[in-house]
This record gives structure tokens, C-alpha cells and sequence, in this order.
């Protein structure tokens, strides 16, 4: 069994980065009632190092259910899953290897704040869009809306996620032999899971030449 400190983010930088890639997340109320999930992608506000707490941005519908508990109740979860596949042993030379999952995810817990000043709304649609734009060819910018821009901001409020606390899991082949690693590799580049290759291939340890035992199932 692989110790679980290999699969851990080696600093705060690799937070940064799956939510920089994976920006939809669940946001999560487990508080004062039963619990209530939206997906939302979240923006981070300042960066994630410094003395003060990440903040993520984000902006709800004004008519979510979530938005009335979440301001009773400000204390959220916010689950985020980063690249991710099953790993076939079919892949491999050595077919002893037993199946699993490679995935990166992140959960933190957060104060939400709503901005209801005038604008928030509207610049939290705003960076969003143009954050999500950057580097299209013909990129679209929300100034091309017009007056819809105001009044589809009306119909949001924004919000600022303050973190208190993470934990996160960035399983990536870490544990398997050179032989393995690069297998799965392979398997996964032939069956259109680059982006996830690339992960694993930054969180690249050196593997162990040694036999594996394929009667240990690993866990996911």
C-alpha cells in the first residue's frame, strides 16, 4: 500500500493549478438544513500564497435556494475534481497489475460573503467571461452584450469564498514501476487523456524497479 503523504500536493501551488484547470465546482451547504449542492466555477480572487487566506469568486442565481441558507448559514464546501480515468490493466505488459483510478481533487472549506453592491454582480459575470475567453481566436468579450450584460447581472449576485481549510489528493501513478507508469501512460495518450498524462507526468516520481504484487488491490 502506496503512503497516502505520496499523494499529497507538494505546496500550495499545485491547489492553484487544479483549480486554475478544473474551475466548476461543487459548492456544498451541509448546515441548517438538507444539504444543498450547485456547481459553480470558482475564480481565484488574489492568488493562493501570502499571509492572508485564499478568496475564490463566484457568482450564484439570485433565485437558487442555496443563496437565503448560505446567508443564514455561511459555512461551505467546495469539491473539486481535476483530471481523472480509469487505468485498464489491458494497457499493460504486465497484466498482474490490478485496475484503478487516477484522478486530482481538492476540497475546501469556506466562508461565503455575498456582494450586493451595485456592479458586483455584473463584474463577477464580467471576470469570469473574460477569464474563460483568453486566448480564443475571436475571443468574446461581455461588452458585446450591451444593456443584456445589466440585466442578466440582475438576475445574479456575487460572492466572495474566504478558505479556511483544504485537503486535496493529487493521485497520479506516483506509486507504480517505470515499466507501469509508462504504460498507463501510453493507454491513457490512446484513449484521449493527455491533459491527465501531463499531470502525472509533473507529479513524476522516480518508481521502484521492483516486482509488484498484483494480489494488492489499490485504493482509489
Amino acid at each position: 500500500m502506496a503512503d497516502p503523504s505520496l499523494f499529497a500536493p507538494r505546496d500550495d501551488a499545485d491547489i492553484e493549478a487544479l483549480i486554475a484547470a478544473a474551475p466548476l465546482a461543487w459548492v456544498v451547504s451541509a448546515t441548517g438544513g438538507p444539504p444543498l449542492a450547485t456547481p459553480l466555477p470558482l475564480l481565484i480572487a488574489d492568488g493562493w500564497t501570502g499571509d492572508a487566506p485564499p478568496r475564490l469568486i463566484g457568482h450564484f442565481a439570485r433565485t437558487n435556494p442555496q443563496v437565503e441558507r448560505l446567508r443564514r448559514e455561511p459555512q461551505a464546501l467546495l469539491l473539486f475534481m481535476g483530471p481523472n480515468a480509469y487505468v485498464s490493466p489491458s494497457w499493460m505488459a504486465d497484466r498482474r497489475q490490478a485496475p484503478t483510478w487516477n484522478y486530482a481533487c481538492a476540497q475546501l472549506h469556506a466562508t461565503i460573503r455575498f456582494q450586493d453592491a451595485p456592479g458586483d454582480a455584473e463584474a463577477a459575470v464580467t471576470r469570469l467571461a473574460t477569464l474563460m475567453e483568453q486566448g480564443r481566436p475571436r475571443a468574446w468579450s461581455p461588452a458585446e452584450m450591451a444593456e443584456r450584460l445589466e440585466r442578466l447581472a440582475r438576475g445574479v449576485v456575487a460572492f466572495e469564498a474566504e478558505v479556511s481549510g483544504t485537503s486535496a489528493k493529487f493521485k497520479l501513478g506516483q506509486d507504480e514501476r517505470r515499466d507501469v507508469f509508462a504504460d498507463i501512460a501510453a493507454g491513457l495518450s490512446q484513449g484521449g487523456q493527455s491533459d491527465l498524462v501531463v499531470w502525472m507526468q509533473s507529479f513524476a516520481v522516480t518508481p521502484s524497479d521492483g516486482p509488484a504484487d498484483p494480489s494488492l488491490a489499490k485504493k482509489v
